[in-house]
């Protein structure tokens, strides 16, 4: 009995085991429960294959989708105080910026870069909601206007792609302050002449909604997204009354004329390279390179040209 429950019985259960499955092979969609494979979901840029829900991405996912050739380069961006308030809550914000960066891999809540797309020169600004719900702090005021004054001297428009809770509670009323300071910065480009468009994504609110994120020349969302300063919850709260469906959503703004356009993300590169190019005034963007020709002379008239020659001429040079 020995060998048998020692040796036999455990080998027969390594062989009918059920093998583990590593946790990051798949995602669970948030709206219909869909279980996606990893693979397909990025190649889908974040959208549920099954319901077309837009889900989370990150900056640097975005840029790669969006530039030419996934390539682009990133923009410095002054370095605020790290903790001008000493704030403490459950935790110091010190803690909570640690835990943020090491979670996210960036530094903070929004990526400056500039590139191509469609041959057009950009320069564009990310909010990584993952990285303390994407709040505005001075750090992102700093990145705002970084990016402004980028495409100044570059002579560029610039593309900003919003998702944001709102201010940063942990800097208080420097938070707030950047309000106003974004809001000169995108005056700097509408007193160069440069287009500034605006992408708003799930969720875009609070304080960010009430300053850069609604002074765009164009105003696009992504579906479904949240556009909102107060939340529907807050606001059924306060007047007591129920709200129609979809409230605040980008349908329903783009139905009351306060967007632009909505435009799936895979759409999106496209939508983009046709609005700027036709603001700064270029043609139609180049969709591929055709290959130069090669120079081969030109038969004298009445000659028969010898297709053979050009190859033959090729192998002794």
């Amino acid at each position: 009995m020995n060998w048998i429950s020692n040796y036999v019985r455990p080998r027969i259960n390594s062989l009918f085991s059920r093998r583990e499955v590593p946790e990051n092979l798949w995602t669970k969609c948030s709206e219909c429960g869909t279980m996606l494979f990893h693979r397909e979901f990025a190649e889908n840029l974040n959208v549920c294959t099954n319901c077309d829900h837009h889900m989370a991405i990150t900056p640097r996912e975005r840029f790669a989708a969006l530039f030419d050739g996934g390539v682009f380069a990133e923009v410095d961006v002054p370095a605020p105080v790290e903790d001008p308030l000493h704030f403490k809550d459950q935790k110091k914000y010190p803690e909570r910026m640690k835990a943020a960066r090491k979670d996210t891999g960036e530094r903070e809540a929004m990526l400056v870069a500039e590139g191509e797309i469609g041959r057009t020169p950009i320069v564009a600004a990310a909010q990584d909601f993952s990285f303390m719900g994407g709040s505005m702090g001075m750090y992102v005021g700093n990145a705002i206007i970084a990016a402004a004054e980028r495409a100044v001297a570059s002579k560029r428009p610039l593309v900003l792609f919003s998702a944001a809770g709102g201010a940063r509670m942990q800097e208080g009323i420097l938070s707030l302050m950047q309000m106003p300071r974004t809001t000169v910065a995108v005056q700097m480009l509408k007193e160069a002449g440069l287009p500034y468009i605006v992408v708003l994504t799930h969720p875009t609110t609070g304080g960010v909604t009430a300053s850069y994120a609604m002074l765009g020349d164009v105003h696009i969302a992504e579906p479904n997204a949240l556009i909102c300063f107060a939340g529907p919850r807050v606001i059924e709260q306060t007047i007591r009354e129920k709200l129609p469906d979809g409230f605040q959503r980008a349908e329903y703004l783009l139905d009351h004329g306060m967007l632009d356009r909505v435009t799936h993300r895979k759409d999106m590169k496209d939508e983009l390279v046709t609005i700027l190019r036709m603001l700064t005034g270029q043609g139609p963007a180049v969709k591929g390179d055709l290959p130069k020709p090669e120079d081969v002379p030109t038969p004298a008239k009445g000659d028969t040209p010898d297709p053979a020659k050009p190859k033959a001429e090729a192998k002794k040079a």
